[in-house]
């Protein structure tokens, strides 16, 4: 097992000159994964998580974990947790919250000891079990991929071998290992599997592991084609501007050919109702789509994807004293003495100061809203404004408004009020500067 891990290591990894966080329970499968990158002389640190969930055995389990790495003659940090205070106040079910605080605390850690990977004593039983449990709930193709080998910093180097040959290894080389005791339990799922689907799939195929990596590879390479073929649709049909994306819905329509492509462009933004998608797509003008993050609209010929912003309904104060705001735009504030004041900056907009009403208020728009635009001497409603400048639905939610009271000051970065202008009668002037 050494070479193969020796090799498949220099294969996959190249881990020379690297620094390596091991995350290490003291079961045997992490014992080991510590020990065979120690044989290949790669700089380690141990990381142990004590959760506090059951009891002494918790402790038990730390305590070795400190005797292996004094005898390793690596640096060895252990941190005890409040697991189930954690869970409590997060909402979260103890495993969940387990991996929050394990996998939070790893990162802190590799940070502050300049380590290049975290490594995990996942290994080829545990892919297995994965992909049992993502198809019994159902899944897309990358839901059956299993675990990755390398996931950004996370890094699994016993991947590809069995609990069957680690365990061996480790009693081979009279390793020291911990057995946690709820491994032995039916109350998981995961533990199910491995008591019970998982050896009878060996019995009826005796190749079942190798069968199972060779059936993985093929998903795996299928996967890539797949998105290959998808960033070529998204290349053609998105259109990514400042602040959302349009989606050229006829260019959609020609070369989207099964729902599984609609999922795969719109699941990186948290939409995987499929249906939905595809009723949005002939939906009329104006129907709109939540994941937890974004927001699909349907506006003419596009769909636009925006990220779902919190300040949508805020309505933010500019006191007199004001000078500079930076949330949710930027603005710069002076007040001068008219005497002479050249009006006329693209970057700049000029206000009659001597009309204003404090504190000025910055919000979208409301029902009702008009204003008198730059140079007319008639009113105009936001609404019909808003259809003659042809902006999007999004566009009007967003656009933000400067307000002197219950008027319209400026429609910001588009059009001043004509009541506010500056006149030869004005006396103080308010200059806003800002980004157009």
């Amino acid at each position: 097992m050494e070479n193969r891990f020796r090799e498949h290591i220099e294969r996959v990894f190249n881990l020379e000159n690297k620094r390596i966080l091991v995350a290490i329970s003291g079961g045997v499968d992490s014992v080991v994964l510590a020990y065979l990158l120690h044989q290949l002389k790669i700089e380690i640190v141990l990381g142990h998580c004590n959760f506090q969930l059951r009891d002494d055995e918790s402790n038990e389990d730390e305590a070795l974990v400190k005797e292996f790495g004094k005898g390793l003659n690596v640096k060895t940090f252990a941190k005890r947790f409040d697991t189930q205070k954690f869970s409590s106040e997060n909402q979260l079910n103890t495993q969940l919250a387990a991996r929050k605080l394990r996998y939070d605390w790893f990162e802190e850690v590799a940070l502050e000891n300049e380590c290049d990977f975290i490594a995990t004593a996942h290994h080829a039983d545990d892919n297995i079990e994965t992909f049992i449990i993502n198809l019994s709930r159902g899944t897309g193709l990358d839901g059956l991929l299993g675990i990755p080998q390398r996931n950004g910093k996370i890094i699994r180097p016993l991947l590809p071998f069995s609990r069957e040959e680690i365990l061996q290894f480790a009693q081979k080389n009279q390793l020291l290992w911990r057995e946690d005791s709820s491994n032995a339990s039916d109350k998981y799922v995961r533990n199910k599997i491995r008591h019970n689907i998982v050896p009878f799939l060996k019995e009826i195929h005796p190749t079942f592991l190798k069968n199972f990596e060779r059936t993985q590879l093929f998903l795996t390479q299928s996967a890539h084609f797949i998105d290959f073929f998808v960033e070529n649709i998204r290349k053609e049909c998105f259109i990514e501007e400042e602040s959302q994306i349009k989606i050229n819905i006829e260019s959609l329509k020609r070369n989207y050919q099964s729902d599984f492509v609609l999922y795969k462009l719109l699941y990186p933004y948290n939409f995987n109702n499929i249906r939905d998608l595809r009723q949005i797509l002939e939906a009329e003008t104006g129907k709109k789509l939540f994941s937890t993050t974004h927001i699909l609209l349907k506006d003419r010929n596009f769909l636009i994807l925006k990220e779902k912003l919190e300040n949508i309904e805020k309505i933010y104060e500019i006191n007199k004293e004001t000078t500079e705001i930076n949330s949710p735009i930027s603005l710069k504030f002076q007040v001068i003495d008219n005497k002479g004041v050249d009006v006329f900056d693209e970057e700049k907009i000029f206000i009659n100061a001597d009309l204003l009403k404090f504190p000025m208020l910055l919000r979208h728009k409301q029902e009702g809203d008009f204003f008198y635009p730059f140079g007319m001497n008639q009113k105009k409603k936001l609404t019909k404004f808003f259809k003659d400048e042809k902006y999007s639905i999004f566009e009007k939610e967003q656009q933000w408004l400067l307000c002197s009271g219950s008027d319209v000051v400026w429609v910001v970065g588009k059009r001043l009020d004509n009541r506010f202008r500056v006149t030869e009668k004005t006396r103080k002037v308010l200059i806003i500067s800002y980004d157009k």
